[in-house]
């Protein structure tokens, strides 16, 4: 199994817009940009919202089918280890091994001491086609990267393996996940990390790094825009080396996780796609959920009822949503309207404090970010959120249409 060169991970919480979102990727596709879908959905969504890995499967199917898609799409067991994976094993096909906080957990030292013997050839000065930057290695240099990161790499092989004995080698994707970390891996860092996963025998075909600056839920990329366009170059020359250096498939692409709405990194993004000629995955976590709050409050009745409410219950519940999430979320409370200004509110005033455009004076980032945190509210609230879904199917199929394919898929792969 094979995944092509550019894919999107789609998460769909309440699991109703496969057929909105697929048809962004349609769109997508009659313009000439071929992008996968990936339905991805965590344990923590579906323990939060009360669905299970199978729910996800089953919406793929059904999207795919009512959409007449015939390309390939996936199932993406997100951010799983060996204490959650089991029930993603018979439904999923993509499995996001998640080894983030096995990152500087000592390894056993005779392996340490391996590993730095049979990557002792990389030592001394080191370049790669595409970039500038060169580096100087020593076996101290490597001592120092796997003592960081071969312990969770060696997870990541221990939860390979167990899925191979489950559902056979060749038969799922697998992508390797770092990103949820305070400190990003810097180039150097992911040769070593891609040198152990050859080690470790795992096909990765894309990996997710922490990287510099802040990739917080659903709202614009927060930092050196300069530094993270060195970066990225460098990381994706990296996995060009890795891939003839290491005999790693020869479709490894890099995966930006929290990818959406990082409009000012995008441009970048695509100089680099253009430049190398390589692939990405880009997940859009929770945009889609927002997607829908925005259609209900712009149809109104209802639907604006509920998305006010949305609000106001996530308000006095901020601080427990926020937890689970406070690496990825910077909320000034400050900043956030009261419920009782909210409910003063119109349907388009609502959209407009919602909706990703920092052009607007209405747009409130940090409204933004809780609303993303959220969806526990919705799922609270049972048949009568998912019963507004329906009522005002068209409305919110449109937004969440004009997320996927205007907001992302032209911004980066044209």
């Amino acid at each position: 199994m094979k995944l092509e060169k550019y894919s999107m991970g789609i998460g769909d919480r309440f699991g109703h817009q496969g057929k909105a979102q697929l048809s962004a990727l349609i769109t997508a596709k009659s313009e000439g940009i071929h992008v996968i879908p990936v339905w991805n959905k965590s344990n923590r969504e579906h323990s939060i919202i009360g669905t299970v890995p199978a729910d996800t499967r089953a919406e793929a199917e059904a999207a795919t089918a009512a959409m007449g898609w015939t390309d390939a799409y996936y199932v993406d067991a997100d951010h799983i280890n060996l204490n959650n994976v089991t029930p993603f094993i018979a439904c999923s096909d993509f499995f996001t091994l998640d080894v983030a906080e096995a990152i500087g957990k000592p390894c056993d030292k005779a392996a340490l001491d391996k590993f730095v013997r049979r990557h002792s050839n990389l030592t001394g000065q080191l370049s790669f086609d595409g970039i500038e930057q060169t580096f100087d290695i020593t076996e101290d240099i490597i001592r120092r990267i796997g003592s960081k990161y071969l312990f969770a790499v060696q997870e990541a092989g221990r939860i390979y393996r167990h899925l191979v004995s489950a559902k056979g080698q060749g038969n799922f994707i697998t992508e390797i996940s770092m990103d949820e970390t305070d400190t990003p891996q810097t180039p150097l860092e992911m040769l070593f990390i891609l040198a152990a996963a050859a080690d470790e025998g795992i096909p990765v075909q894309t990996i997710a790094p922490k990287f510099t600056g802040r990739f917080n839920k659903g709202v614009d990329y927060v930092g050196d825009i300069e530094q993270f366009e060195k970066e990225f170059f460098a990381n994706v020359a990296v996995i060009a080396y890795a891939i003839r250096q290491f005999g790693l498939p020869d479709n490894l692409k890099l995966s930006v996780h929290s990818g959406s709405d990082k409009f000012s990194i995008y441009e970048p993004i695509r100089r680099a796609l253009k430049k190398f000629n390589c692939g990405l995955h880009l997940k859009t976590a929770g945009t889609t959920w927002l997607e829908e709050l925005i259609g209900l409050a712009t149809a109104g009745g209802d639907g604006l009822k509920i998305a006010k409410e949305v609000y106001a219950k996530a308000y006095a519940k901020m601080d427990d949503l926020c937890a689970p999430y406070a690496t990825v979320i910077d909320i000034d409370k400050h900043m956030l309207p009261s419920p009782q200004e909210v409910y003063g509110w119109d349907g388009l005033t609502y959209a407009a404090a919602l909706k990703h455009d920092p052009k607007c004076e209405l747009y409130n980032p940090h409204l933004r970010q809780l609303l993303h945190v959220g969806y526990k509210i919705a799922a609270q609230m049972g048949n009568r959120y998912l019963d507004a879904l329906a009522e005002y199917e068209d409305i919110v199929a449109a937004c969440v249409k004009e997320n996927i394919l205007t907001r992302h898929i032209r911004r980066i792969f044209i």
